[in-house]
């Protein structure tokens, strides 16, 4: 008996937890490029990446060579137990590329929620202190830790009881939304009067571009004060970039795009080109506030991993992959919005390179998010052989996270579906 996507959505329903989501009821079987190929041997264009996990492409040959070079020689020693040199040429490659005129270390790991717990775990151990202030829509893990971070309680800790305390919510600055930069600064003032005064507060972590908040991406300005704020009251400032990193948004961090610099920078996802790795880069004097042991995890910063994201690095130089991102942008950008003039269901396009949403209101009014619009142009773009992901606070905006390296009439292609899709809302 053939396999069908159906016959194993009701294996998965008998053996996997109903808590583990999945957004399409599509088995995949395997991939190139920006294609999947299901089970059944339908081919889907790739506008998810795996969620921006993919900015290479699925299975890069020159990855894939990497990899199986590792495999034939070591695949784990515990790097605490036996070390090997990917781990640290890795280390020294992203030191170099994170932003900031100063000595760096780097951390690796094998998760996002992982880095992000670490830079935690760093920070206070830095300051001494251990609050943390986060923002509305932020999105920093499921971990424990992470979800007292995470900006949104449903689905990721509904049920779960109360988050780790000594976390404090700040505004996230969004002028479609009416919140200005003035705005957010004031509500970390209002946490410095109400709630915990500075010297009580580690750090403060941000997404320069939110992710599952709804691609809102950080003002400038905004950075800059809140860099001052950091600098006058001692406190850490974390770059979350699990998903803006590894050359999303136009350049390898998207810290370099907004005119400070980070003590403490989170990353993942895109940066192994779909193997598990993750880590955290800093100050080399931050980094080493903790003791020998207290970092570290049995597979973090595995031999593979680490392969993986050294091709990945390659990647990028030899295929100029950064101003191709550029070019991914623009065309997706100006065809969008030219969707955008037709359907005034879309109220905005927005993103950072190519990191690109579109934002869906009832009768263009941004007081009113069109959260069912969204599921149907994602249910329709499926039948029509595109992958899309939703994101934001109320589930009315659509990503886009398409590979980097997808070829132009791929794009094209993808984006006539989408419009069909709004065509027939």
């Amino acid at each position: 008996m053939s396999k069908t996507n159906e016959s194993l959505m009701q294996r998965r329903m008998a053996a996997v937890p109903r808590g583990v989501g999945q957004i399409h009821p599509i088995f995949a079987d395997h991939a190139k490029n920006a294609t999947v190929t299901d089970v059944e041997g339908r081919e889907f264009i790739d506008f998810a990446g795996g969620i921006a996990v993919l900015n290479t492409g699925h299975l890069h040959p020159k990855i894939v060579a990497a990899v199986e070079a590792q495999l034939r020689k070591l695949t784990h020693t515990c790097f605490q137990v036996l070390a090997y040199e990917p781990y640290v040429e890795l280390c020294e490659k992203i030191n170099a590329k994170v932003p900031g005129d100063f000595a760096k270390k780097t951390l690796l790991v094998t998760t996002g929620s992982e880095a992000v717990e670490n830079a935690v775990k760093i920070a206070r151990a830095a300051t001494g202190r251990a609050g943390v202030i986060a923002f509305t829509g932020a999105y920093h893990g499921r971990t424990m830790m992470t979800l007292g971070l995470t900006g949104k309680v449903v689905p990721y800790s509904a049920g779960m009881g109360l988050m780790p305390g000594g976390v404090f919510r700040a505004q996230f600055p969004c002028e479609l939304h009416g919140v200005s930069v003035d705005d957010s600064i004031a509500s970390i003032e209002r946490i410095f009067k109400n709630d915990a005064e500075p010297r009580d507060i580690a750090a403060i972590i941000i997404e320069p571009v939110q992710g599952e908040g709804g691609f809102y991406v950080a003002p400038k300005d905004f950075m800059k004060r809140l860099r001052a704020l950091c600098d006058q009251h001692g406190i850490l400032l974390i770059a979350d970039e699990v998903q803006t990193g590894a050359g999303r948004t136009g350049t390898f961090f998207a810290m370099e795009q907004m005119g400070v610099v980070p003590d403490l920078t989170t990353f993942a996802k895109s940066i192994a080109g779909g193997f598990p790795l993750a880590g955290v880069c800093g100050k080399a004097e931050i980094m080493d506030s903790i003791a020998p042991g207290g970092l570290g995890g049995t597979y973090a910063g595995s031999p593979l991993g680490c392969a993986a994201a050294l091709a990945v690095m390659d990647v990028f130089e030899e295929e100029k992959l950064l101003q191709r991102c550029q070019d991914v942008a623009e065309r997706l950008t100006s065809r969008l919005r030219a969707i955008q003039a037709k359907y005034p269901v879309i109220g905005d396009v927005r993103g950072l390179g190519a990191m690109i949403a579109v934002e869906l209101f009832e009768g263009g009014d941004s007081h009113k998010p069109n959260a069912p619009a969204v599921a149907q142009v994602v249910a329709k773009a499926r039948e029509k052989g595109l992958i899309l992901l939703s994101c934001g606070t109320y589930g009315n905006v659509l990503r886009i996270l398409v590979p980097l390296t997808s070829p132009d009439e791929q794009l094209e292609k993808g984006l006539a579906i989408l419009e069909e899709c709004f065509a027939e809302l």
